[in-house]
């Protein structure tokens, strides 16, 4: 937990103050922030993310059978949070985080390498890396390099399942 607000005040003094601005990076809401509900009513990360999609959680916190079916996850992996493709990349995910909303994505960060969690065992990166996984827990995709929330976006709508959900309505 400390992690995420150890990235969010890094990720806040890293940006210009027009880009907190732009991004919306004070309107992020952490596990961290969240504490104080956490602990007075236990639920589920899941759960959590339901209540509010927009928060970024720490990928030691996070179990992604919990999440199989339910949530998309995009995993932002660094060395460390001062990582400049690590704070572009939150960047460009918390500036357009409605667009990651309507399709389902749920944000984990992993900037302690030294301390590895089960998703940095699991997908073993190397540096900086974002990957995408589907609802189905499979890896959908994995990038060395920040990508747009519109190029997430795309990969996402080409998924089956997505487009079975916008068939459906």
């Amino acid at each position: 937990m400390r992690l995420a607000t150890a990235f969010v005040s890094t990720l806040a003094l890293a940006l210009p103050v027009t880009a907190q601005e732009a991004t919306g990076v004070s309107a992020v809401t952490t596990v961290a922030e969240n504490a104080s509900t956490v602990a007075e009513e236990p639920v589920t990360i899941s759960e959590q993310w339901a209540q509010n999609p927009t928060q970024i959680f720490d990928a030691g916190d996070v179990d992604l059978a919990e999440l199989q079916w339910i949530a998309r996850p995009v995993v932002v992996f660094a060395n460390s949070p001062r990582d400049p493709a690590f704070v572009e990349q939150l960047g460009n995910i918390v500036s357009e985080a409605d667009q990651l909303v309507e399709r389902d994505v749920i944000v984990i960060v992993d900037t302690d390498p030294g301390n590895p969690s089960g998703l940095r065992e699991r997908l073993r990166p190397r540096g900086f890396m974002m990957v995408l996984i589907g609802k189905d827990g499979e890896v959908e995709l994995r990038k060395p390099l920040p990508r747009t929330v519109r190029e997430i976006g795309r990969s996402i709508d080409k998924m089956p399942l997505r487009l079975q959900e916008l068939r459906d309505g």
